[in-house]
C-alpha cells in the first residue's frame, strides 16, 4: 500500500486547503447562506465530502494498516457518510419546488456517485485486499467534483 502514499498525502492535503476555504467562504457569506433555504444543508454535505475524503486518505496512511481492518473502517465509515448524504439529500429533495426538482436530482446524483465507491472500495479491500483501493480513486474524484461545484454555488452563485 505504500505506492499508494503519495496520492494520498496530496488528497488529504487538497480536502484540508479546501475545507478551510470553503468555512472562509461560508462564514464571509453566512447571513446570505442562511436566507436561501436548503443552501446551509449544501455547504454540509460539501462538508461531508471533503472530510471523507480526509479521513479515508488518512486511514491509508496509518503505517502496517491490516488489510481486513483498513477494508473495514472504509466500508463502516461509508455506509454511515452514504446514509447521512442520503438523509440530507431526501430532505432537501422533499423541500424543493417542483420547478427545480429535476436540477436538484442531478445533484443528488452525483452526491451518490461521489460516497457508493468508499463503500465498494472498502468491501473490495476486504475481499481482494489492495485491489480494492481502485475503488477509492474515482470516490475522491467525484467527492472532490462535487464539492468543488457546491462550493462554487456557495461562494459566487449566491451572489448573482
Amino acid at each position: 500500500m505504500e505506492v499508494w502514499n503519495n496520492f494520498f498525502v496530496a488528497t488529504a492535503s487538497a480536502a484540508a486547503a479546501l475545507t478551510g476555504l470553503i468555512f472562509v467562504g461560508v462564514s464571509i457569506s453566512l447571513t446570505k447562506i442562511l436566507s436561501i433555504p436548503r443552501l446551509p444543508d449544501r455547504a454540509l454535505l460539501s462538508l461531508i465530502l471533503l472530510l471523507m475524503i480526509l479521513v479515508v486518505s488518512l486511514l491509508f496512511l496509518v503505517p502496517k494498516q491490516p488489510y481486513n481492518l483498513l477494508g473495514m473502517e472504509i466500508t463502516v465509515i461509508g455506509l454511515i457518510v452514504w446514509f447521512a448524504v442520503s438523509k440530507i439529500d431526501s430532505d432537501i429533495l422533499k423541500s424543493t419546488k417542483r420547478k427545480y426538482k429535476n436540477h436538484y436530482i442531478l445533484n443528488l446524483c452525483l452526491n451518490q456517485i461521489a460516497v457508493i465507491p468508499y463503500f465498494i472500495g472498502g468491501v473490495a479491500i476486504l475481499t481482494i485486499n489492495g485491489s480494492g483501493v481502485y475503488w477509492i480513486v474515482p470516490a475522491v474524484l467525484f467527492s472532490f467534483l462535487k464539492a468543488v461545484l457546491d462550493a462554487w454555488v456557495l461562494l459566487v452563485e449566491i451572489h448573482r
